[in-house]
C-alpha cells in the first residue's frame, strides 16, 4: 500500500518527465553495463559512446539503491526517476515497468536498472537503432544500440562473466574492452564513464562512490578510462598508506605507498610524500635517497619541504633537518 500511496506522488513527475522523445533529446546511441558485485554488494555502471560526456546521462546511480543506465534516444530522467522508486521499495522490474508505461518514447529507449538485491530489469525498444540488442545474467545485464554489428553485447557479456574474481569496476572495463573489439559504436569511440556505488550508504555522498571516473572527450576513450582507472587504484593505495601513519602501523603504511607507485611510477608526488614519511619515522637514508629523486625531476617539490617544517608534516630536527633542507640547493 505505501509504494501504491508514493507512487500516486510520483506519477505527476513521471508523467511531465517521461513525454519528450525525438527531437528534444540527445542520441545516446552506446554500450553499456550494470553489474553488481555479489561478494562485496557494490553496484556499478559503465558506458562508452561516440558522443560528448556521455557519463552526464546515462549513468546513474546511488548507495544502497543500486544503479541505472539509459541510453539510445536517451531520457535522462529514467535516472533519477528510476533510482527514486527502487527507494521507495519496487524491484528493478517494477520500476522499469512504470517508467516504460509512462513514457510514449518507450520503442526508441534502451534502459538497464539494477537494484541493491541483484535483480536486474532491461529493455531495447523495438525501434532502436541496429545494431540493438541486450543480454541479462545473474547480476548483471549488458546493452547495445547503434553497433557495427551484433557480436558487441554477446562479447561485453562473456568478459564480465570471465573476469570474476576481479574487482568490479575492472570487470566492467574488461565488457568495455570487448565491445570494442568486436566493433563497438559504428560511428566511432569519444566519450565514456564508471560508476561504482557502495552496498550500503553512509549517508555521506562523497563516501559512497567507490569509483566515480569520465572520459568527456578522447580520441580512445577505453584506454584512456583503463589508465584513470589504474591512477585511481594507486591513490586508493596512496590513501591507505596515509591512514596507516595515522595509525602509527608504518609497516603497512610502507606497503601501501610501495604498491601505489608500483602502478603509478612515474607520478612525483607518491613519492615524494612517501620520502617524508620514511624521513618522519627515522628512515633517514631512505628517504633522502626517495626526496632526492623526486627533487631531480623537479625542483619545486624542494621549495615545499620548508613550508611543511613549519606546520608539522615534516617533523624532523637538528641535523637531520638541515639535511634534508640543503638537500634541493
Amino acid at each position: 500500500m505505501k509504494k501504491l500511496i508514493f507512487l500516486f506522488l510520483l506519477l505527476p513527475i513521471l508523467n511531465h518527465a517521461q513525454k519528450t522523445f525525438y527531437g528534444k533529446e540527445p542520441l545516446a546511441h552506446t554500450y553499456s553495463i550494470v553489474a553488481i558485485d555479489e561478494e562485496t554488494g557494490e553496484m556499478g555502471v559503465a558506458v562508452q559512446s561516440h558522443w560528448f560526456s556521455v557519463g552526464s546521462l546515462v549513468t546513474w546511480g546511488e548507495a544502497g539503491v543500486g544503479v541505472v543506465a539509459t541510453q539510445s534516444f536517451v531520457n535522462p530522467a529514467y535516472g533519477p526517476n528510476g533510482l527514486t522508486l527502487l527507494k521507495m521499495g519496487f524491484s528493478a522490474e517494477e520500476a522499469l515497468k512504470v517508467l516504460l508505461e509512462k513514457d510514449e518514447g518507450r520503442d526508441v529507449r534502451q534502459v538497464a536498472i539494477l537494484d541493491a538485491n541483484g535483480n536486474v530489469a532491461v529493455h531495447t525498444g523495438k525501434s532502436c537503432i541496429e545494431a540493438a540488442g541486450h543480454v541479462k545474467g545473474k547480476g548483471f545485464s549488458v546493452q547495445a544500440n547503434l553497433m557495427e554489428n551484433d557480436k558487441v553485447w554477446p562479447a561485453m557479456a562473456n568478459a564480465f562473466a570471465d573476469s570474476k574474481g576481479e574487482p568490479l569496476a575492472e570487470r566492467m572495463m574488461s565488457a568495455m574492452e570487448a565491445a570494442q573489439h568486436v566493433g563497438g559504436d559504428i560511428r566511432g569511440k569519444q566519450s565514456a564513464a564508471i560508476l561504482v556505488v557502495k552496498a550500503k550508504s553512509t549517508g555521506n555522498s562523497w563516501e559512497d562512490r567507490s569509483v566515480d571516473l569520465r572520459i568527456e572527450d578522447h580520441a580512445e576513450p577505453i584506454k584512456e578510462m583503463r589508465r584513470l582507472l589504474k591512477v585511481h587504484r594507486a591513490y586508493e593505495h596512496m590513501n591507505k598508506g596515509d591512514l596507516a601513519v595515522e595509525h602509527n602501523d608504518i609497516d603497512l603504511a610502507m606497503k601501501e605507498y610501495g604498491a601505489a607507485e608500483a602502478l603509478f611510477p612515474e607520478n612525483e608526488e607518491m613519492k615524494y610524500w612517501h620520502a617524508l614519511t620514511l624521513l618522519n619515522v627515522g628512515e633517514t637514508e631512505k628517504g633522502m635517497a626517495l626526496l632526492k629523486q623526486v627533487y631531480n625531476k623537479n625542483a619545486k617539490w624542494s621549495m615545499l619541504t620548508p613550508r611543511l617544517s613549519k606546520n608539522g608534516l615534516l617533523t624532523v630536527e637538528g641535523e637531520v633537518l638541515k639535511q634534508v633542507l640543503g638537500l634541493g640547493k
